[in-house]
């Protein structure tokens, strides 16, 4: 850890250095966790209690006090994953890594841990690998996720990527569909909403295909922002009755019209999301 890094993102916040959790993030992000002696100078400037801090960073799921690999994966392990076969799962991720759980690969690569839910229940086991997620996972795609996420995640051809689902959404209140044929994103009609933060109001347009993070808003690319998102024909928030799993921000909810709700993170730049559909929605 260098000083006069963790001092220069303290300045970045100095106006608002009630904002403990936004300075945590953009450590961790310098870093890929949380160093002790940052802890201890964001006490040192902040005029906060060390525990206070140290509350903070273990509370909120996305930090970490260990270094993390270069790739994150959670394995999960709730009920629904667990009695089909997620114990099978994460076992064949520790034989494969060759660690176990919350632990990093020697070579720094991987970090492999378990988790209690991650809201897609419906299509379990569940695997999200640097915040793509993998459904119905079985043991012998286990080493295929490997290699995938070792080649580059985000470089798949979407089109052709099965771990991605083309969703028609609409609003929970209204039921009018949030689908815009007018401008397409990943080649499909992207979903548009309102969306507000610090006083502004205009339009954001997401990827309807579940697994993208394809983002055009009126505010332009901002990230570690949380936004309320609300129905441009009735206007009500759409807001979820959840917290996001990776940074606990509050979530956003929409109707999949085929039958279930997807949840997406409202805060910029995360990729937490969560699907639950019907049998029948896929």
């Amino acid at each position: 850890m260098k000083t006069d890094e963790v001092l220069s993102i303290l300045e970045k916040h100095e106006e608002d250095h009630s904002g403990l959790i936004s300075i945590l993030e953009d450590i961790q992000s310098k870093y890929s966790y949380l160093p002790a002696e940052a802890l201890k100078l964001v006490a040192e400037q902040t005029g906060r209690s060390l525990v206070d801090i140290y509350g903070v960073a273990t509370f909120y799921k996305s930090f970490s006090l260990k270094p993390r690999g270069k790739h994150l994966c959670s394995v999960c392990v709730g009920t629904a994953c667990h009695v089909r076969g997620a114990p099978l799962i994460a076992e064949e991720f520790q034989r494969q890594l060759n660690v176990k759980a919350s632990e990093t690969t020697p070579d720094k690569e991987f970090t492999l841990e378990k988790v209690n839910c991650l809201g897609a229940c419906a299509i379990g086991p569940i695997v999200v690998m640097d915040g793509h997620y993998f459904s119905n996972v079985n043991s012998p795609q286990v080493n295929q996720i490997i290699k995938k996420t070792k080649a580059g995640l985000d470089d798949a051809e979407i089109k052709e990527d099965r771990r991605v689902y083309l969703l028609d959404v609409s609003c929970p209140r209204c039921n009018h569909s949030l689908m815009d044929p007018s401008r397409h994103l990943d080649g499909s009609p992207s979903i548009r909403v309102t969306v507000s933060t610090e006083g502004e109001h205009g339009w954001l347009r997401l990827s309807s295909l579940y697994g993208s993070f394809t983002v055009e808003s009126e505010f332009g690319l901002r990230t570690d922002t949380i936004e309320d998102f609300f129905c441009p024909h009735c206007h009500a928030e759409l807001k979820g009755a959840s917290q996001c799993p990776l940074c606990r921000a509050p979530m956003v909810s929409m109707i999949v019209r085929a039958g279930g709700v997807v949840q997406i993170c409202s805060r910029r730049g995360c990729k937490g999301h969560m699907l639950d559909i019907d049998g029948s929605g896929l």
